[in-house]
C-alpha cells in the first residue's frame, strides 16, 4: 500500500494527489491529475510566486508602500499589514500582528496591476503559468482564493519551489524564510498561534501544534491550505512536496486525515 492510497478512505467524492521530489519529479500519484479543482486559498502562494517574478523584473519593490499607511508589499505577502480577513480595514498598525488577510492580496494584485499595466489574472498567467506549463491555471476569483487548477499543474509548481529555475533560489529562500518574526495570529480553522510564523504568500509549519501539515514535517515546512479542501506542502528537509486537491470542503475531518497523510508520506522518504 502507497501512502496516497490513504485518500481512499477519506469522506469525499473525489480527490487528486501527488508527492513530488527535487530530483525524480513525481513519485507517486492518485486520482485524476487533470481534473480542474477551486483552490481557495492555495490560490495565494500562486499569487505571491508572480509577486515575486514582478519584484524580480523591477516592476515593483518588496518594500515598497502598499496597502494601508505604513505597511508595504512584504507586509501584505507576510498577513502582516494589518488588514483583516474579508475587507480592507485596517485593524492594527503594520507589523503589529499576523492577521490573515485576502483582503491584503486583492491590493496585492491591483497593485501589480497599476505598476505593470496588465491586468492581473493576465500577469499571473504570464508571469508564472506559462512559464511553468501549467496549463489547466486560470484566476477566474479574486486573488486571494479566486483560483483553480490541477494536482498536474501543481506538481510543476512544486517543483519550481523546490529546484527554482523562473525566480531565483536567493527570491525563494526569503520567500520560505519567516518575515516579521515573533508575530502572533490565528490560523483559520486551528486557532491562535504565539508565535505564527509565515514568509511572502506561504505559510511556515515552525513549531505549531495541532497542524494541517504532518508532525514528521520539519519546522521549515512550507506551504498553503485551502477552505475547498485542498493543500500543497513543501519539505526542504528531505527535498520532498505533497499536492492534494479534494471535493470537500476543509473541515473536522480533514485535521486527523491530513497530518497522517503527510507522516505516510514522509516514512516513505526517511
Amino acid at each position: 500500500m502507497h501512502s496516497l492510497d490513504l485518500i481512499s478512505e477519506w469522506p469525499v467524492d473525489r480527490a487528486a494527489a501527488a508527492v513530488v521530489t527535487r530530483d525524480g519529479g513525481t513519485v507517486a500519484s492518485r486520482g485524476d491529475l487533470d481534473e480542474v479543482f477551486p483552490l481557495a486559498s492555495v490560490t495565494k502562494p500562486l499569487v505571491a510566486c508572480a509577486a515575486l517574478v514582478a519584484i524580480e523584473e523591477g516592476a515593483i519593490e518588496l518594500d515598497q508602500p502598499a496597502g494601508p499607511p505604513g505597511a508595504t508589499v512584504r507586509h501584505l505577502l507576510a498577513h502582516a499589514s494589518g488588514l483583516a480577513f474579508g475587507d480592507r480595514v485596517a485593524q492594527t498598525e503594520p507589523g503589529k500582528k499576523r492577521i490573515y488577510s485576502s483582503a491584503g492580496f486583492e491590493v496585492l494584485a491591483e497593485l501589480i496591476e497599476a505598476e505593470t499595466g496588465i491586468a492581473f489574472p493576465e500577469y499571473l498567467e504570464q508571469a508564472v503559468f506559462e512559464p511553468l506549463d501549467m496549463r489547466s491555471s486560470s484566476l477566474p476569483g479574486p486573488a486571494g482564493h479566486g483560483a483553480q487548477s490541477s494536482v498536474a499543474d501543481l506538481t510543476l509548481f512544486a517543483r519550481e519551489l523546490l529546484a527554482p529555475e523562473l525566480l531565483s533560489q536567493d527570491t525563494v529562500s526569503e520567500a520560505t524564510r519567516v518575515q516579521f518574526p515573533g508575530l502572533n495570529g490565528l490560523v483559520p480553522g486551528y486557532g491562535m498561534f504565539k508565535p505564527n510564523d509565515w514568509g511572502l504568500g506561504f505559510e511556515i509549519r515552525g513549531e505549531k501544534n495541532p497542524h494541517w501539515t504532518a508532525s514528521r514535517n520539519s519546522p521549515g515546512t512550507f506551504g498553503h491550505f485551502g477552505q475547498s479542501g485542498t493543500f500543497i506542502w513543501v519539505d526542504p528537509e528531505i527535498s520532498v512536496a505533497c499536492v492534494v486537491l479534494t471535493d470537500r470542503a476543509f473541515g473536522d475531518w480533514a485535521k486527523p486525515l491530513w497530518p497522517a497523510l503527510g507522516d505516510a508520506v514522509i516514512s516513505e522518504f526517511t
